[in-house]
């Protein structure tokens, strides 16, 4: 526990008005707040019903005083919940009160913070209560709730302690050159680490599917020009959100909109049209597009079906993407036109609108929702990528034993960022920032 922190105070149930609403306290101190404002000391963890009162003696509320001593508490500090009634403004009295006496207002994710550095939860574990809370699906919701309850953080603790155990070896080796490292050590080393190589490739896999999850599928509508992809854009999102014309080119920078599909959130991105230009700015147009394209999901290729067959570029996506070939204006396309390698639709008129919809619903939800999914974000992905960078490297300079430890110590420090090691504390203030007052 880290000694000497101020007491903090926060409102912790949303604004607005509400049955119940909590103030919450944590830090040394909070027995005197029960006292001048509830006029008891609370026995742990017992629901005490009780009036919370000003220094003057009026009563602001009456309802549940709850108290939580160090360690076993969300902070792992001493905790204090206020529990009345969910108005704003007897809210705020309580919080005024609390102020008037010594707390500090809390900062946002402050509290999530304080249990983060007093060991109550590792980073992968506190990044996941603003996740559950965020969770714009089920499955988001379910998959932010494991995280908090650590499938995330076991796995990467349990790649952690392999690469511990294999850098104790090496580095011990080092120290003690006397002791000669045979063919034997080293085929034992290799092997060791093709284990963690390959318990990483599986771990970039579900953390990519984590990621998905939580952020939604990336959905990127692209093509070559006046296909119908901003009016297919516009359809889904039931709205005029891009600009449409006639005119070729109308579309020059990337266009996203979240769409909701039931319980699924997809992020879907209109791109300008891809094909040779002169002019400079839709040169920059379908740059984006084609960065757009890389971090996809999904492409959805849209081809005017009325026009016809004639070479795509379509082959400029990696075989890593998945493409569904869209042919647009079926209205128009001419009779007996084969469309068995795409999906026909018009996104003007809506035909075969909600047909391509439940498709994106069901791709959606094959998303893995096993016991063993857990959210993640983009920076989880980058350290474990980097990791396996590492990893990889070791195997090429596995002959050397200076350089082969190295390689592991890069290694382990990618990992360790993901849980809570980092060499800025610039980085903690900025993940903690983006949670509510009150978290």
């Amino acid at each position: 526990m880290i000694p000497d922190t101020d007491t903090i105070v926060a409102v912790a149930t949303a604004p607005g008005l509400g049955g119940i609403g909590v103030v919450r306290l944590s830090g040394q101190e909070v027995l005197s707040f029960a006292l001048n404002l509830a006029g008891i000391t609370p026995k742990p963890r017992y629901a005490h019903f009780c009036q919370f009162r000003e220094v003057s003696g009026e009563v602001i509320d009456e309802g549940i005083l709850l108290y939580f001593p160090a360690p076993y508490s969300y902070t792992g500090e001493f905790v204090l919940e206020f529990q009345g009634h969910g108005g704003p403004v007897v809210l705020n009295l309580i919080l005024e009160q609390c102020i008037n006496l010594g707390a500090r207002l809390a900062l946002p994710g402050e509290f999530t913070q304080r249990a983060f550095l007093n060991d109550r939860l590792d980073l992968v574990q506190a990044e996941s209560v603003a996740d559950l809370i965020e969770a714009s699906s089920r499955q988001s919701a379910k998959a932010s709730l494991r995280s908090l309850n650590g499938v995330f953080s076991k796995r990467i603790n349990e790649i952690r302690d392999r690469l511990i155990d294999l850098r104790m070896f090496v580095e011990a080796s080092i120290d003690f050159p006397e002791e000669d490292i045979g063919f034997q050590d080293k085929l034992m080393m290799r092997e060791k680490l093709l284990g963690i190589n390959q318990d990483l490739e599986v771990l970039l896999s579900q953390a990519q599917s984590g990621r998905r999850i939580r952020d939604g599928l990336s959905i990127v509508i692209a093509g070559p020009p006046n296909a119908g992809k901003s009016t297919l854009l516009n359809a889904f999102a039931k709205d005029d959100v891009a600009i449409v014309t006639p005119y070729s080119g109308t579309t020059r920078d990337t266009i996203s909109e979240t769409i909701r599909l039931g319980s699924i959130v997809l992020t879907m991105t209109d791109t300008a049209g891809i094909h040779e230009s002169d002019d400079l700015i839709e040169q920059e147009g379908i740059n984006r597009a084609h960065k757009a394209i890389y971090g996809a999901d999904l492409v959805l290729w849209v081809v005017d079906a009325s026009m016809p067959r004639q070479p795509e570029a379509i082959d400029i996506i990696s075989s890593d993407i998945q493409v569904w070939k869209i042919y647009n204006k079926m209205d128009l396309a001419a009779p007996n036109v084969d469309f068995s390698d795409g999906f026909a639709i018009s996104a003007k008129s809506g035909k075969n609108i909600a047909n391509l919809q439940d498709r994106l619903r069901h791709f959606a939800e094959s998303e893995d929702i096993g016991e063993g999914t857990f959210t993640a974000r983009a920076r989880h992905i980058e350290a474990i990528q980097s990791c396996k960078e590492s990893v990889d490297q070791a195997f090429e300079v596995c002959d050397s034993l200076e350089l082969f430890a190295e390689s592991l110590r890069h290694a382990h420090g990618a990992l360790a960022r993901i849980t809570g090691f980092f060499d800025s504390e610039d980085l903690l203030g900025e993940i903690f920032s983006r949670f509510c007052i009150g978290k």
